[in-house]
């Protein structure tokens, strides 16, 4: 492999409340157990001195809550998320072409929304004989708050297509904290 010319970070919005009583989906926030896990995947990127140079994000509720945790705890507050709806429950190849829109000059790119999406992008864009172990618990799960960082030898975001990248890192919450692992009955 060459030079890591590009790098994409995918976090997945932290655990909503189901009991909450909003009327549309989109509105949902996250709960008290999710508020930890944002935090703590922020606070491990910014221990890792992982890059972001841009943010793009679902406006979703639950995405936005997030955001307004991981951001500070990753020292990343100083970003301005770029909102895009087309984010909001997208498809994988959706979320591709959200990318190479929107990417722009972004050397280290974030992008966070929702499952089934990203979790079929990552698995789209990390061949399946690369990186076994880190693809096999993504194929697993995608939890709420993981995050994924895969790097990528390509100079454009335009040139970004299906088995292009490869891992760099995977975290989720009970990672960190043991006491966020999920119940088995939980998805």
């Amino acid at each position: 492999m060459g030079k890591i010319l590009k790098s994409l970070t995918i976090l997945r919005h932290a655990k909503s409340g189901w009991d909450a009583t909003v009327e549309r989906d989109f509105d949902r926030p996250i709960n008290v157990r999710g508020q930890r896990g944002a935090e703590l995947i922020g606070q491990w990127l910014k221990r890792q001195k992982l890059p972001v140079d841009r943010i793009i994000a679902s406006p979703a509720v639950r995405v936005t809550q997030t955001l307004d945790i991981f951001q500070p705890a990753a020292d990343l507050d100083a970003l301005e998320p770029q909102w895009d709806r087309r984010i909001y429950l997208a498809s994988a190849a959706t979320l591709i072409d959200v990318i190479r829109d929107i990417g722009g000059d972004a050397a280290h790119l974030l992008i966070s929304g929702h499952n089934p999406g990203l979790e079929d992008l990552i698995l789209m864009l990390v061949p399946e004989s690369a990186d076994d172990e880190l693809r096999a618990q993504v194929e697993q799960k995608l939890p709420t708050s993981a995050l994924a960082r895969l790097e990528l030898d390509i100079d454009d975001w335009h040139a970004l297509d299906t088995g292009s990248a490869r891992f760099a890192a995977f975290i989720r919450p009970r990672d960190l904290d043991p006491a966020l692992s999920p119940a088995m009955d939980e998805d």
